[in-house]
């Protein structure tokens, strides 16, 4: 596992947004990426940390991954999900 500690993952949008859009259900690598507007291969590096976190299973069906997310990720994404919503609900400063 990396010496990098799981906290610096969640402080940038990008990360949570995949942890996010992995609730509706088990996804392919290609369209996690599409949706976040990432590239593939950034989008493998982070679901790579991830699951070494134990947040993502992966299923190789040939070529084609697909992402789950597991109990613990499932769990963090919902705390996400409804940070992101109460936090867009605030005023903006004017």
């Amino acid at each position: 596992m990396r010496d990098e500690k799981p906290l610096n993952y969640f402080l940038h949008v990008k990360p949570i947004k995949i942890l996010i859009s992995l609730r509706s259900g088990p996804k392919y690598v290609t369209l996690i990426s599409k949706e976040i507007d990432i590239t593939y291969s950034h989008a493998i590096k982070l679901l790579d940390i991830f699951n070494e976190l134990g947040l993502v299973e992966f299923e190789e069906k040939g070529r084609i991954k697909m992402v789950k997310l597991t109990d613990s990720g499932e769990e963090i994404a919902r705390i996400f999900d409804n940070l992101v919503t109460k936090l867009s609900k605030i005023k903006k400063i004017q």
